[in-house]
């Protein structure tokens, strides 16, 4: 276990180079990214309890970590799926995007597995990558393909690449978008009444309009840019990632931006005990940034 504590935050290396862009007054004053610890491979899939205890996974090392509101640091799961994107249901439950065997997990709080998507019609999914849960219990997928070196296999099953719906209580998945080049990154609002889903290939991330149904109607371009994972706080703005972190209003005009010192960022949820801190999964590392406003997950 490694822990460190909050008032040890200030003694850790500040970030270098550009300087951070907020013109909304999201950032903490005076406040940057700091390293919480560098000693992964590769960090993914930023998700938050309702306690605002933060999981993230290090997919070449397969596993899930866990970093409680007090700073401490844990191997929650080794032998973690491969997973990628994760997401609570509204039972504690964490969902995981298990590329492995590209799956979608269900891992209760004493870490018992369910596979709650196993394919699509008979057919292998092409890795299943991110995810959100609506108010109802179902749930919103993506599913691109990205060649990975512990599959077998050097083409995907499936010809499209697609956003998928899990309805509650439903066993097998639908289509809910089947015209994106590469869907990655999604997240929807709290009412459940709009989904944001990035085509990161295409450098786009669009928003649709959620139906009783679940199905998706009224998609529209929300902003040029696309991202890995996603995330909104409690003003409706919508935080994406790759070249550091862009936030977005629900207008789609970029109003901050946020430098991260690292190849890759990857994805990011707030988190601890009042969900004012933004969690930042980037290549190696993993980076908290003080906030003065709170998420939603």
């Amino acid at each position: 276990m490694i822990r460190i504590l909050p008032f040890l935050l200030a003694l850790l290396p500040l970030t270098s180079g550009a300087q951070i862009i907020d013109s909304a007054g999201l950032v903490a004053p005076g406040a940057t990214p700091r390293v919480l610890s560098h000693v992964f491979t590769f960090t993914e899939g930023a998700s938050v309890d309702r306690d605002g205890n933060v999981y993230f996974t290090d997919q070449p090392n397969n596993r899930i970590w866990e970093c409680d509101t007090e700073g401490r640091l844990s191997i929650f799961m080794d032998s973690a799926g491969r997973s990628n994107g994760m997401y609570f249901d509204h039972k504690g439950n964490l969902l995981a995007c298990a590329d492995e065997m590209d799956e979608l997990w269900s891992i209760s709080p004493r870490k018992k597995v369910r596979v709650l998507v196993h394919g699509f019609r008979g057919h292998r999914l092409n890795g299943p990558n991110d995810l959100w849960v609506d108010p109802r219990g179902g749930i919103y997928f993506t599913d691109p393909y990205y060649q990975r070196s512990y599959w077998n296999r050097s083409s995907p099953d499936i010809k499209g690449q697609n956003v998928y719906y899990l309805a509650p209580g439903a066993k097998d998945p639908v289509i809910a978008d089947s015209l994106l080049v590469t869907p990655n990154g999604i997240v929807g609002t709290p009412d459940g009444h709009r989904l944001y889903v990035s085509d990161l290939q295409d450098s786009k991330t669009y928003i649709y309009q959620v139906n009783p149904d679940g199905s998706l109607s009224g998609r529209r371009l929300f902003v040029t840019l696309g991202s890995d994972g996603m995330t909104l706080d409690e003003k409706g703005n919508v935080y994406l990632t790759g070249n550091g972190v862009t936030v977005c209003n629900p207008e789609g005009r970029r109003i901050a931006h946020i430098p991260i010192p690292e190849k890759w960022t990857a994805n990011l949820c707030f988190g601890g005990k009042d969900k004012r801190t933004l969690f930042i999964t980037a290549s190696g590392g993993l980076y908290v940034l003080p906030m003065q406003v709170a998420g939603v997950e």
